[in-house]
């Protein structure tokens, strides 16, 4: 599942701006729904057309922590919400965000839907798995890929949607965030954001030995057929998160879609997570302690 290259490359163009109402926030959990499908599809993007005020977001970054306040409201064009997929508009929240970032790389540890990944430079968080699974089973131990397609999300542009809350989040690219910080391909990504653990999130390219190179994911596709019988058939396409599996050394990135690299916020380096073209895009698990402050909140 590579990101499409007309995305990359959207151009927001004329938009319709629409106001937003600052209201508290409450995350709330969606209604588990039973689904049976199994295939992958392509996504259908909501275009990323409409602009949206009213974005705050305050980032304090020091040699050992960040702290970051911010309303969520993104700080560039999105998809039209509620639609079609996504029945949810976006709304103001309350985050407050802190973590050390003094912390070394240890054990991989995955946060599931318990927790954000991280938030972005923007005040929007990263949250990339997707509450649905097979036949609407928590336990099946099949929880279907937000980016497969095989689920309808009602993704915009940017990869993202909204929760019940109003909550605005990233399930992959930011492709509009990357825009507005002036990501290219031929250039070391500028920093996106942070992890839950403190460290950075960049996307796509580095500078690795003097060089500009893409950052890639060590993650395939399994070969063959799903179990089938209480799991579901059909081959290993995506549509499920379990499709995939980890392969050591297939890409530059470690099983957290990180690596040690130097940047122009990191001149003596530093591990780093990376958003990368192929799954998982945003990481799914963390190499360090994620602070309580990233967890996600029930209303």
């Amino acid at each position: 599942m590579r990101i499409s290259d007309t995305v990359k490359l959207v151009l927001l163009g004329s938009v319709v701006t629409t106001g937003v109402a600052l209201q508290s926030d409450a995350q709330g959990r969606p209604k588990m729904r039973k689904h049976t499908a199994t295939e992958a599809q392509e996504l259908d993007l909501v275009p990323a057309q409409v602009a949206i005020q009213g974005n705050s977001v305050k980032l304090r970054a020091t040699s050992d922590a960040v702290k970051i306040r911010a309303n969520g409201i993104p700080d560039h064009a999105v998809g039209q919400f509620p639609n079609r997929g996504n029945p949810h508009a976006i709304k103001s929240q309350n985050y407050r965000f802190s973590t050390d970032t003094d912390q070394l790389p240890r054990v991989a540890k995955a946060f599931g839907l318990a927790g954000l990944f991280g938030v972005a430079v923007n005040g929007v968080p990263f949250d990339p798995g997707a509450a649905e699974f097979w036949k609407g089973n928590r336990q099946s131990g099949w929880q279907y890929e937000a980016l497969g397609g095989a689920v309808t999300l009602g993704l915009d542009q940017n990869y993202a949607h909204v929760q019940p809350s109003g909550a605005y989040h990233y399930h992959g690219m930011p492709w509009g965030l990357m825009q507005q910080v002036g990501w290219s391909a031929d250039k070391a990504s500028p920093l996106i954001g942070y992890a839950a653990d403190g460290f950075p999130i960049y996307a796509i390219t580095a500078k690795v030995n003097g060089r500009v190179q893409e950052m890639t994911s060590s993650y395939k596709l399994k070969s063959g057929n799903r179990p089938g019988a209480a799991a579901p058939g059909g081959r290993y396409d995506g549509a499920f998160v379990q499709d995939y599996q980890y392969r050591a050394g297939s890409g530059t990135l470690d099983e957290c879609n990180g690596a040690q690299v130097t940047t122009a916020e990191y001149p003596d380096g530093t591990y780093a997570y990376f958003l990368s073209q192929e799954f998982p895009v945003v990481p799914r698990c963390l190499k360090g302690q994620a602070d309580s402050s990233f967890a996600k909140r029930r209303g």
